[in-house]
């Protein structure tokens, strides 16, 4: 499945781009005048094959959790458990990417791809509110500071999970997939991609997660350190990386813009996991970039690292360190609103308006 999906991925039509530049140029407003919107909207345009693309809606949010054997090693002050507790919170609707959802009437899918804590939930849909996949690889991943974190066909599990999740949304009529995560301790193998893939210092690619003390963070980036010490994993083999200092819930988010590249469907990053994942996804196929765009910066500063690395600017920056999707959903509307233009606005010939 993998390479399929890899195979599957192609350039952006430069006809249906340029198509999409010379309508911008007709619409009733200066050239240049929606700043970031009109690429946007010319990319999306690529993507789709066709201009104007369609509006990207109805809008899919897929929350993917696993925990993490690095918890041992004392980078966050929140229990494991954590992870399993906040996946009932989102089931019942409770936490702040449902609010969000609610606001922007996406759907939300969590995903089970290794979460360690028997979840206190049935894997069944409430129609019409959240849901829960039952998909567990392995019940988190291993100490990556003592070995590697999966082995190479766990991590292909996962992304392969995450690619068959992808296809399951748009054909139930997604037009656009939303990253989210959930595992307590997840910025810190999101650091160790982040740094293996552009080969930045682990303290550039480290954050403070979830607000994590200096002598915690010192020790986050000396774990970080040692990981890739170890391990110096190949960025030229994305799925050795993922295996080695990787996540379940970063590998099947790798899974999941592969799929949607692949369905020629864009997926909008989240955070700073997101994009650690999208660094991956990018290793196995370059042209994947192509379908992502950036919802927001996270205060995360391995984010700005990626989505430099990626050639990706944010649609917004907020200070955003929450994960879940939360940051995705607030850039939806911009990334309708670049679309809708496309469709709605007139040009100057239609609307009897003079040019300059």
């Amino acid at each position: 499945m993998l390479e399929s999906t890899v195979a599957a991925i192609r350039p952006l039509d430069e006809a249906a781009m340029a198509a999409a530049r010379e309508l911008q140029g007709r619409l009733t407003k200066p050239a240049g005048s929606l700043g970031a919107l009109e690429p946007l909207s010319v990319r999306l345009a690529g993507l789709a094959g066709t201009c104007p693309p369609p509006l990207p809606e109805p809008a899919a949010v897929a929350i993917f959790a696993g925990d993490h054997g690095v918890h041992a090693q004392g980078v966050t002050p929140w229990p494991q458990e954590v992870t399993a507790q906040m996946i009932a919170n989102f089931l019942a609707g409770g936490a702040v990417v449902n609010a969000f959802a609610r606001q922007a009437g996406a759907s939300v899918t969590v995903v089970d791809v290794g979460v360690a804590t028997p979840l206190p939930v049935e894997p069944t849909a409430d129609p019409g509110g959240p849901r829960l996949i039952a998909a567990n690889v392995r019940p988190g991943t291993r100490d990556l500071t003592v070995t590697a974190a999966l082995t190479r066909d766990e991590a292909r599990a996962a992304v392969e999970t995450g690619i068959r999740v992808a296809g399951e949304l748009v054909d139930a009529g997604a037009g656009i997939l939303l990253t989210g995560d959930m595992g307590i301790g997840n910025t810190t193998p999101a650091a160790a991609l982040i740094a293996a893939f552009t080969g930045v210092d682990p303290a550039a690619a480290t954050g403070r997660g979830t607000g994590v003390d200096d002598e915690t963070y010192a020790r986050k980036v000396g774990v970080v350190r040692t990981a890739l010490d170890r391990h110096a994993p190949d960025p030229a083999d994305p799925l050795g990386v993922l295996a080695a200092v990787g996540g379940l819930e970063h590998a099947a988010l790798a899974g999941l813009v592969l799929g949607a590249a692949a369905r020629r469907v864009p997926v909008l990053l989240d955070g700073v996991i997101a994009v650690s994942a999208a660094l991956a996804a990018a290793a196995f196929a370059p042209d994947a970039v192509g379908a992502m765009v950036a919802g927001h910066r996270s205060a995360e500063p391995g984010a700005t690292a990626a989505l430099r690395h990626l050639g990706l600017d944010p649609l917004i920056d907020l200070g955003l360190r929450l994960g879940e999707g939360t940051g995705a959903l607030l850039a939806l509307p911009v990334v309708t609103g670049a679309v809708r233009v496309l469709h709605e606005v007139a040009t100057f010939d239609s609307a009897g308006v003079a040019e300059k």
